[in-house]
């Protein structure tokens, strides 16, 4: 089996992007505290999940700009420095339009963070790349397991969540000065510009003939996005709206149906970071094996079953068993969901890659506010019914995903010498410090 090598760039990128799950997982049981504290609806307090939406539209947007003008690195610094001062904000501010604006101040510079790693990893590892962004994403679930339970300490210990929120600001000031003591390198890469839809400059491997850089060019920007692309593009709205939910929402469903207490229903909800976090780890594994729609169907599937357990179980331990089942299902569906969309792109996969993001934001824009909208009316256990039509939903998208895809050869044997367990030189990397 291929061989993926971690140095110490590798290392800093995970950490980078678990910065970001700390604070993505972790506002999730926050969201019903300030509920609480602001005497708002549900549906209002869920606008918090639709500046996260608009602030991640913008992050998109600016990344490509700012990276052309001071360097990926640089620009994923600043992503993390905007980042810790939007959670500083939103830990000093009391009402809701301010709180909001700090949580789209914190998503437009998470998106950035989100870019950077996603663009280094790439141009870092090449073939292996797909295997270095799953770990990332892994390591960015990792963090998001101990959000929460940082978070419900605080509260059960009567701190609050502003002081656990806070611990964020310190991990993003203890990886800079970590990186900065060590003089983590960077590769050599071309000017970030892919996002941009300019592609780099094209590499060979000894599985991929030289291609003219203006032939390479024409591809990267030609061509219409195919109907399996767009399918692709729903089926992301569909479940990024499933993940939003349960992260907004579940700790209310556990304080109200389940009996827990407000702090433990906040730390409870990193079961289903717990479980995503070991569904990434072995996803990487699966997909060597199975095709990426089978698999996707079978993860609906196992999310299909948790939600069953988590919505009927009318005692704790047994709700967060659903929830653990639950991630376990979900760790795979924006990876895999992403893999077909730019895989069915094609040639144009570079403007499919911005148009993702739109995808996102639709999902995390509408979709908790509607849930809020119905909890007020009906409670939020009876309201969680929308997540298995979400779920039917995604289910549907992925099988004609499958007939719309055209048929895919196997793909070549790996070349044994990129999968080494050596470490990569450092000679063709730069030094960028924080």
């Amino acid at each position: 089996m291929p061989r993926l090598t971690r140095d110490r760039t590798t290392w800093l990128t995970y950490a980078q992007l678990g910065l970001w799950g700390f604070f993505l997982y972790g506002f999730g049981p926050v969201v019903p505290l300030l509920r609480d504290e602001q005497g708002t609806s549900a549906a209002v307090a869920g606008l918090h999940s639709t500046g996260i939406a608009v602030g991640a539209l913008l992050g998109g947007a600016l990344f490509a700009p700012v990276a052309r003008r001071l360097g990926r690195g640089p620009t994923t610094w600043l992503g993390l420095a905007g980042v810790a001062a939007g959670v500083a904000a939103l830990g000093l501010v009391r009402p809701l339009p301010a709180t909001i604006a700090a949580v789209a101040v914190v998503a437009t510079f998470g998106m950035m963070v989100i870019s950077g790693v996603n663009v280094v990893l790439t141009a870092h590892h090449g073939p292996r790349a797909p295997a270095a962004l799953a770990e990332a994403n892994a390591a960015c679930a990792g963090m998001g397991i101990l959000a929460p339970l940082v978070i419900g300490a605080g509260v059960d210990a009567g701190l609050g969540w502003r002081p656990a929120m806070a611990v964020e600001v310190a991990l993003i000031a203890a990886v800079a000065l970590t990186a900065l003591t060590l003089r983590v390198r960077r590769p050599q890469a071309a000017p970030a510009v892919a996002a941009a839809g300019t592609p780099a400059p094209p590499t060979r491997t000894p599985d991929s003939p030289a291609v003219p850089a203006s032939r390479a060019v024409s591809s990267a920007r030609g061509g219409r996005l195919p109907r399996a692309y767009w399918i692709a593009w729903v089926l992301m709205a569909v479940t990024g709206s499933i993940e939003v939910c349960l992260s907004l929402w579940t700790a209310d469903v556990l304080r109200t149906h389940a009996g827990l207490s407000a702090g433990t229903a906040s730390a409870a909800v990193a079961a289903i970071v717990c479980g995503m976090f070991v569904g990434r780890l072995a996803g990487g594994r699966f997909a060597l094996r199975w095709r990426p729609v089978p698999l996707l169907l079978a993860a609906l599937t196992v999310s299909l079953v948790g939600f069953v357990l988590f919505w009927s179980a009318p005692v704790g331990w047994l709700a967060v068993t659903g929830l653990v089942v639950l991630g376990l299902g979900n760790a795979l569906h924006y990876p895999l969901a992403i893999s077909i969309a730019l895989t069915a792109a094609g040639p144009a996969a570079d403007k499919a890659a911005g148009w993702s993001s739109y995808s996102m934001g639709v999902g995390f824009g509408i979709a908790p506010v509607a849930l809020g909208w119905v909890a007020d009316g009906v409670g939020p256990h009876l309201a969680f019914l929308l997540l298995p039509g979400f779920i039917a939903a995604a289910l549907l998208l992925t099988v004609r995903l499958g007939r719309a895809l055209p048929p895919v050869a196997a793909p070549p044997e790996p070349d044994p010498r990129y999968f080494g367990e050596t470490a990569v030189s450092d000679r063709a990397e730069t030094t960028v410090s924080p």
